[in-house]
C-alpha cells in the first residue's frame, strides 16, 4: 500500500469522478490518476491495497489504460513482477487520448456515416431531409478530422503554442 496525502487522494476521487463524466469505468481512471502521481512504478498489489479494489479489478483496469496507451508496463530491479507507469507529460498524454479517442470514436462514425450517405443515394426522394443531415455530419467529421490530421503532424511544442493562443486566433482569423 502507498501512503496518499490528502491531495494525492482527492486528484484521484475527483479523476475517478471525471473518468464517469468521460465514459471511462471510475476504477480504470482512479487507477490512471494514482499511477500519474505516483513518484514510482507501482506493481498491482500496490495499487490494489492503496485503492482498496479488487487485484483482478486492477488487472482488468490496467489492460484498458495499456490499450489506451497512457500507461507503460516497466521492470524494477530486484522484483519479478510487472510495475506500471503513466505517462507524465500532460500535453503528450493529452495527444495519445486524442489520438485513442480518434482510432475509437471518430473514424468509426465516419464509415457509417458514409455507408448511409451510400444507402441514401440509392433510396427514395422522402429521404432528402434525412440525406442533408447525414451529409452535413460527415462534412463535419470529416472536416474535423482533416484538421486534427495537419494538427496532429505539428510538433508537440507548437501545438502547445496554438492552444495558448485562444483568442488571438480570432484576430488572426479576422472574426470577432
Amino acid at each position: 500500500m502507498v501512503p496518499l496525502s490528502p491531495v494525492t487522494e482527492k486528484f484521484i476521487l475527483h479523476w475517478g469522478e471525471m473518468g464517469t463524466k468521460w465514459g471511462v469505468n471510475r476504477t480504470v481512471a482512479q487507477i490512471h490518476a494514482l499511477l500519474y502521481l505516483a513518484p514510482r512504478p507501482l506493481n498491482a498489489e500496490e495499487i490494489a491495497g492503496t485503492l482498496s479494489v479488487a487485484r483482478s479489478n486492477v488487472s482488468t483496469s490496467i489492460r484498458e489504460l495499456q490499450s489506451w496507451g497512457v500507461i507503460r508496463t516497466v521492470s524494477v530491479l530486484g522484483d519479478r513482477r510487472e510495475h506500471f507507469e503513466s505517462i507524465k507529460d500532460v500535453w503528450e498524454m493529452f495527444l495519445v487520448v486524442m489520438d485513442e479517442r480518434k482510432r475509437r470514436e471518430i473514424d468509426p462514425t465516419i464509415a457509417v456515416l458514409r455507408e448511409c450517405q451510400a444507402m441514401l443515394a440509392k433510396g427514395r426522394k422522402a429521404d432528402e431531409g434525412v440525406r442533408q443531415r447525414v451529409e452535413g455530419m460527415l462534412d463535419f467529421f470529416e472536416t474535423t478530422g482533416k484538421w486534427y490530421a495537419h494538427v496532429r503532424r505539428l510538433p508537440p511544442n507548437a501545438i502547445v503554442k496554438f492552444f495558448r493562443m485562444g483568442s488571438r486566433v480570432g484576430k488572426l482569423l479576422k472574426v470577432s
